[in-house]
């Protein structure tokens, strides 16, 4: 399936500079492929030049996530290194790919730009090595997710704290949350609904556009579009996923690619069941084409124990889905920038987009809808 040329236009007009586009030759020099390797230049690439690429050296293509993020897998990963805005906390997994690196990064700084004596903040984990199931989490299979900390009046925590009133840092929490939304490609940041409550009635506070917040606090209108949702356990930290443009592309691309050559193993899919009393591991087996071991490791479970009216994962071997290009919205911009925060420079749609903004607010309503993520 092919996505709309008006859609596509998001990935394309932002990063291509004049004159990329050409494949590289088999015999170009790596200094060369190195100094032409921008994000345009990797995703212009042939599927030819995918191929030898992926055969001869699939590093060349930097960071690769296939899948979706309750079922992924990472390739080429970047880890996240120790930095003065934030603390790794005690075992957490920190393999990315470099665009989550590099929002992560981002994000925080635009803090550290507008609150110089800012704490750093606890950054949990993001994805395992290889990418694939990570203990505790449901999603954080890509490398696009990434559980990070508040920033708390005491300074910064050895672990993650539970936010309150009394001991949140609002506005630099509230700034956090606006560089997410604004500085990066965000696709979602999940929040217990008391802090989305606090964070909202500050930024009104300052000034913020009301119609704006509305948009990006899921709680305030009930959008589907909103940014930032509540889901339970997400009382003590942000849970923030990033679209990954290259990442995801690339990965969708070179996919079949890498399971022909045997690089990766063939797609294992994961169906939801919800166990009826009296139904057990071996049945339900039997029943999708699988194995007791598969479904207990697609489900971290330590016994063979069901529990009854629980949904649980089953893996099974499938014709991959239909996939479609990866499309990144439009950034949710503000309308202005309240005095408090106007020590930094902040996105604007020319300053994202160029001559490219026209075109892309043309098709504005389309986009809302359509955000293809495979």
């Amino acid at each position: 399936m092919k996505a709309p040329f008006g859609l596509l236009v998001v990935v394309w007009l932002v990063a291509l500079p004049p004159g990329a586009g050409a494949p590289l030759s088999a015999s170009a020099a790596s200094s060369e492929r190195s100094s032409r390797d921008t994000p345009a230049a990797l995703l212009s690439l042939s599927d030819e030049e995918l191929a030898r690429r992926v055969e001869l050296d699939v590093t060349s293509l930097g960071s690769l996530s296939i899948g979706a993020p309750g079922s992924a897998m990472l390739i080429n990963p970047v880890t996240l290194a120790a930095g003065p805005y934030w603390e790794i906390a005690e075992g957490a997994e920190v393999f990315g790919t470099s665009e989550t690196i590099a929002a992560i990064d981002a994000a925080l700084a635009q803090v550290h730009e507008i609150f110089p004596d800012a704490h750093p903040i606890v950054v949990g984990d993001i994805s395992d090595e290889d990418g694939g199931r990570l203990k505790r989490h449901k999603s954080h299979q890509g490398g696009r997710d990434v559980d990070l900390g508040f920033f708390v009046k005491a300074g910064t925590p050895p672990h993650f704290v539970a936010g309150t009133a009394a001991n949140l840092d609002l506005p630099k929490n509230w700034a956090l949350v606006r560089s997410l939304v604004t500085c990066t490609d965000v696709e979602t940041v999940l929040l217990d609904t008391r802090i989305q409550r606090l964070l909202y009635k500050y930024a009104l506070g300052i000034g913020e556009d009301k119609a704006w917040l509305d948009r990006v606090f899921y709680f305030a209108r009930g959008s589907k579009s909103a940014i930032v949702k509540h889901v339970s356990g997400h009382r003590n930290h942000y849970h923030v996923r990033f679209y990954n443009p290259v990442a995801q592309e690339l990965g969708r691309r070179v996919h079949p690619m890498l399971v022909e050559l045997k690089l990766v193993d063939p797609p294992v899919y994961t169906v939801r069941h919800v166990v009826r009393s009296g139904q057990t591991l071996g049945q339900l087996a039997a029943r999708y084409g699988t194995s007791v071991r598969a479904i207990r490791a697609a489900n971290g479970m330590s016994s063979n124990v069901l529990r009854a009216g629980r949904s649980y994962r089953i893996p099974v071997k499938a014709a991959a889905p239909p996939s479609v290009p990866v499309v990144v919205p439009c950034r949710l911009l503000p309308p202005a920038t309240p005095a408090v925060l106007a020590s930094a420079v902040w996105p604007t749609a020319a300053s994202l987009y160029g001559d490219s903004v026209s075109l892309r607010l043309e098709s504005a309503a389309l986009l809302a809808r359509a955000v293809y993520i495979f």
